[in-house]
């Protein structure tokens, strides 16, 4: 385990050096991605949260928004991997979302009218 850490902390050493490396890391292709990951993030974290602060058209839109940026992210040339991760997170992320939304507005309450119907 240590000479595989060794062997990759090498790698990344010897590659920093590389031109092309700091031009990677000085593009919107990897800053960009980095500053979106925000996003998904709050939307993990909520999912703590009360199902009530769920807004049902952002989440919508987010949705929409990181189908979009998937996309994108595929065709651009090359290819921006860490901007599809980001956006495939928040993809997962938003749809958990909807999920909770939904039980919140529809499975719940309709569980709770049930329940005062029933009771006398």
């Amino acid at each position: 385990m240590a000479g595989l850490a060794a062997r990759t902390f090498s790698t990344v050493a010897k590659n920093s050096k590389s031109k092309e490396w700091a031009r990677y890391f000085m593009s919107t292709h990897f800053w960009g991605p980095v500053a979106n990951w925000g996003i998904p993030l709050a939307a993990i974290g909520d999912m703590k949260k009360s199902p009530e602060i769920i807004s049902g058209k952002m989440t919508f839109a987010l949705c929409i928004y990181s189908l979009l940026f998937m996309r994108f992210a595929w065709k651009v040339q090359p290819r921006n991997m860490l901007l599809f991760a980001c956006h495939f997170t928040n993809e997962t992320a938003q749809i958990i979302q909807g999920g909770r939304l939904f039980k919140h507005l529809y499975v719940d309450s309709s569980a709770e009218q049930d329940q005062k119907n029933k009771s006398p």
